[in-house]
């Protein structure tokens, strides 16, 4: 028998690709619920074959459901989740809300999956931010092998990250641009069409964005708190895919062609590193691929056991569907869940 699924934002980019990925995948379900505010009642989302009418969150009754997938946001989180957990439903968060938390576990299923037996104190799991998800999956088999002392990462993020609205601003002033229409901004603090804005999500008293916060914290929660990490993140005019200049230095000595042998055989990676004319991965080819691509693999002489990587990922499926997946089907594989209505 399969598990009984609710896709809490079903209607968003994230929560249609939760969909996707389930049916893809071949998830045991035997249901999947959409759910959405009372605003999105009665649209249609697809999953596989099948059309589903988006119900509503508030009038919606988890007793029986194993599963909920939350892409809803951080404030729709810190209400529901916990009265989700309540009735005996596994929360696995999208959002920034519970990543924080000493009792949630924050699980990139490549990197940390031990620590989701810790899902037990709140039953809510926490998915990490999308620059991080894919940034860890790249660094854990180096720092196994060599142990990470400093980061210094930028990130070059696309619009999607930012959700629907993003991706219909970067449309509608590129279009502007060509018709030699005015251009306006809403979503973005300035015009993000051919152009790049350094700052995404609200500036801190230090001067760092949350953005750039997020990825030292929870670098450091998923990976180990002992690594430095400095941060800075950019919002670029691409639809789908973050790319990452990653610069590395390490306790151990390891050398580019160590790292790209390592990073060759570790899980959710895939190395296209040749030294000649498009011979690494960008955005535009990374879009619908599941697996996080490293590219530009070099030893760094300014310091003392440095390399650069070149890192680059789906934001949409990696740094959030499918990772929110992935830690479902962890929680099956390691039996820490059964159908409630089997039961």
């Amino acid at each position: 028998m399969g598990f009984k699924i609710a896709i809490v934002g079903a209607t968003g980019n994230v929560g249609r690709e939760m969909l996707n990925i389930l049916s893809e995948r071949a998830f045991p379900v035997s249901e999947v619920v959409a759910l959405a505010s009372s605003r999105s009642v009665g649209t249609e989302v697809s999953f596989g074959d099948k059309t589903l009418k988006v119900k509503n969150l508030e009038t919606y009754d988890f007793t029986g459901t194993d599963l909920c997938l939350m892409s809803a946001g951080g404030a729709v989180s810190k209400k529901w989740s916990p009265k989700i957990g309540a009735q005996g439903c596994i929360v696995i968060d999208n959002s920034s809300a519970w990543r924080y938390d000493a009792d949630v576990p924050l699980i990139v299923p490549e990197v940390n999956p031990d620590a989701i037996s810790m899902y037990t104190r709140r039953n809510i799991i926490a998915n990490p931010n999308c620059s991080t998800a894919q940034l860890v999956v790249a660094l854990k088999p180096l720092h196994d092998h060599a142990k990470i002392k400093r980061l210094v990462i930028s990130t070059y993020q696309s619009v999607s990250g930012a959700g629907k609205d993003g991706m219909d601003e970067l449309f509608n002033q590129t279009r502007a641009v060509f018709v030699a229409d005015s251009i306006s901004s809403h979503k973005f603090t300035k015009r993000i069409a051919f152009n790049v804005i350094p700052h995404i999500d609200e500036f801190m008293e230090d001067g760092y964005t949350k953005e750039e916060w997020k990825v030292l914290a929870e670098t450091k929660k998923i990976l180990d708190p002992k690594i430095k990490v400095t941060c800075t993140a950019v919002r670029v005019p691409v639809f789908i895919g973050h790319s990452e200049s990653v610069n590395i230095e390490f306790e151990n000595e390891i050398s580019a062609d160590e790292a790209r042998d390592i990073l060759r055989d570790a899980p959710g990676c895939q190395v296209i590193d040749k030294h000649e004319d498009g011979g690494y991965i960008t955005p535009y080819e990374c879009a619908g691929e599941d697996a996080t691509f490293i590219s530009r693999i070099r030893e760094d002489a300014t310091v003392e056991n440095g390399l650069n990587i070149w890192v680059v990922s789906d934001n949409l499926r990696k740094g959030a569907a499918l990772n929110t997946i992935q830690i479902a089907e962890l929680l099956v594989n390691r039996r820490l869940i059964k159908p409630r209505l089997a039961a």
